[in-house]
């Protein structure tokens, strides 16, 4: 579970191996109080309500201690675990911090999930608070918030950011006018208990037995960060601009881990705008973006800027197979994400092709590394196992094994089924993955179950008809049919579906739309 270095840079990520990520964001914003940490999407407002904002480190600082002091302020208890579903902006990292501080545990969910699968989750998992925003877009997240409690029991508080919120819904917007760093008390964790051992986040993972939440401790979270920033080779302060929202593991190890590793300023992308985003690359050290769009951002000029290193990052391993050949200047890194699993990291080599996995111990750097940062196997039924510091192993919540409902296993070895398949090549002993785990779709970057699709279809038409089709950027693309097409699209927008389920009934022209 230790990571070692034998450089400088090993050095720094294996010090911060035992700490919190608080007490990274601490010990950064000591170094440069007055830099630049966060900075808003240009295009904030056509997301969530007020204008952008550059926060130092000191004002981001100020902002966390507010929101954990007004989180503890409510009574909730250490290990409390607080939902959390914003945009791409500041308030979605401030938030997850200031529920670290105050000790209890983020749960990020997707932003296209609706009450449909808010409620599934939260019920499952006990969620005693839900923080949000009045809209994102023109979706009604806090209206949404408040319909999903009234089916939870135990969540007790929503708050959200912005203008105009539903009766109950504490606002949350006064916490960037703090002057002063409030007062957080220390979480109460068990004497002798190291605070980097607790559970810190959990994410929701889709596969075939259902969704399960996987939790993370801070190290674990950490050895994800480090799989990265090793790789990539990140300066100390470098300027990571991320269009990928920390909703998942793989998300919070590209984007928050190596902002507070090196210490730099993290930009944040919401939704895609061309103009915006040329912009916002002008002046980058790292662009972290989806994989299946790098070629194509760089073929329309959209990489020209000043970026040394690219993360594409990759929610469908099995499409590195089939990515073109890497020429531009900036550095590429792949890193393949199984589910909420594990990931794993691969700079591009001198074939300007993507790496085949180790078969065995995987090291950061991949080249010439000196950290052991997972190990893979292949199963008897030919899928991808994985363990290491990264990987948990423990079911969540504590006892759930012992009831019906789908958790996380791992065998007597500590290997994690990912349940892609993937082929060995003996002579080179890499392994390469050949397909997603079986019954999943993936589209869009979100995994749905098969069966769980077509029950909700059935439930408004037992007559229509969903499939799963190859989709080019998007992994895969959903088609649907009904005798009324618009009407089951409705249909299932009223009853709480995600949005991309509803839209493969929409009609032909408005998808392509």
């Amino acid at each position: 579970m230790i990571l070692r270095g034998e450089n400088e840079k090993d050095d720094r990520v294996s010090a911060g191996h035992r700490a919190t990520l608080d007490e990274l964001f601490r010990r950064a914003g000591v170094r440069s109080s007055s830099a630049l940490a966060l900075i808003d999407p240009p295009n904030r407002e056509t997301c969530i309500t007020g204008a952008p904002r550059q926060l130092t480190f000191a004002q981001t600082d100020r902002a966390i201690s507010a929101l954990a002091a007004r989180l503890g302020g409510l009574g909730l208890q250490t290990d409390s675990i607080v939902a959390v579903q914003l945009a791409n902006t500041v308030e979605n990292i401030i938030t997850l911090m200031a529920i670290l501080r105050a000790g209890m545990i983020a749960m990020p969910l997707p932003l296209m999930w609706r009450r449909h699968e808010l409620t599934s989750a939260l019920r499952q998992i006990g969620a005693k608070a839900v923080i949000t925003a009045s809209r994102i877009g023109a979706v009604a997240h806090a209206d949404i918030a408040v319909e999903v409690a009234a089916d939870v029991f135990p969540i007790r508080y929503i708050c959200a950011f912005g203008e105009n919120l539903p009766d109950g819904v504490m606002p949350l917007d006064d916490i960037f006018s703090a002057d002063q760093p409030a007062s957080v008390p220390r979480p109460a964790h068990a004497a002798g208990d190291h605070p980097a051992d607790h559970v810190a986040i959990i994410t929701l993972d889709v596969t075939p037995t259902g969704l399960i939440p996987v939790a993370r401790s801070h190290m674990q979270l950490l050895a994800g960060g480090a799989t990265v920033f090793l790789e990539a080779g990140a300066p100390q302060n470098a300027r990571i601009l991320s269009a990928i929202p920390p909703s998942s593991f793989a998300g919070i190890a590209l984007t928050i881990l190596p902002w507070l590793t090196g210490g730099g300023t993290l930009s944040l992308h919401h939704g895609f705008e061309p103009g915006t985003f040329a912009t916002q690359t002008t002046e980058q050290d790292v662009i972290v973006l989806p994989g299946a769009a790098v070629t194509p951002l760089a073929q329309s000029g959209l990489l020209a800027g000043k970026a040394k290193t690219i993360l594409a990052l990759w929610r469908s391993p099995e499409q590195l197979v089939m990515a073109p050949a890497w020429r531009a200047a900036p550095t590429l890194v792949d890193v393949a994400s199984f589910g909420e699993i594990a990931l794993l990291a691969a700079r591009r080599g001198s074939d300007h092709l993507p790496a085949d996995i180790p078969h065995g111990r995987v090291r950061a750097p991949r080249a010439n590394g000196t950290i052991a940062v997972a190990e893979t196997a292949r199963s008897k039924q030919g899928t991808l196992l994985v363990r290491g510091a990264m990987v948990p192993v423990h079911a969540f919540p504590p006892g759930v094994e012992r009831v019906s409902a789908p958790f996380l296993s791992a065998d007597e070895a500590g290997f994690v089924d990912t349940g892609c398949t993937c082929r060995l090549d003996t002579p080179a002993q890499t392994l390469v993955v050949t397909g997603p785990p079986g019954g999943i779709a993936t589209i869009g970057g979100y995994r749905f179950r098969a069966a769980d699709l077509e029950a909700q279809v059935a439930a408004v038409d037992q007559t229509a008809t969903l499939v799963a089709l190859p989709g080019g950027l998007l992994a895969q693309k959903l088609a649907g049919s009904a005798f009324d097409n618009a009407a089951v699209a409705a249909q299932l927008l009223e009853n709480g579906v995600n949005p991309l389920i509803a839209g493969a009934f929409r009609p032909r022209k408005a998808q392509a739309a």
